[in-house]
């Protein structure tokens, strides 16, 4: 991704690492198999600084299903 590419600051979404208060540019969406059914998503959010630890936590786990911009959280409840 190009900084071109770089996803917009959404107001009033904050990142999900425990203590963080960044705000939020991205979107982990994710499911436990053995709770959920297979088109439900729940979803953390991440700054730039915990994408990738948020991702491999639900990764190694086989939970993350996409990351995706945060912006279009906004999108999907318009």
């Amino acid at each position: 991704m190009t900084a071109d590419d770089e996803p917009a600051f959404v107001p009033d979404l904050v990142c999900s690492a425990k203590g963080c208060r960044t705000p939020a540019v991205w979107a982990l969406r994710w499911n436990n198999p053995k709770l959920h059914p297979p088109e439900r998503r729940k979803t953390w959010l991440a700054c730039d600084g915990h994408r990738e630890s948020l991702g491999t936590f639900l990764s190694v786990r086989g939970f993350l299903r996409e990351t995706v911009p945060a912006s279009t959280l906004t999108e999907e409840r318009t």
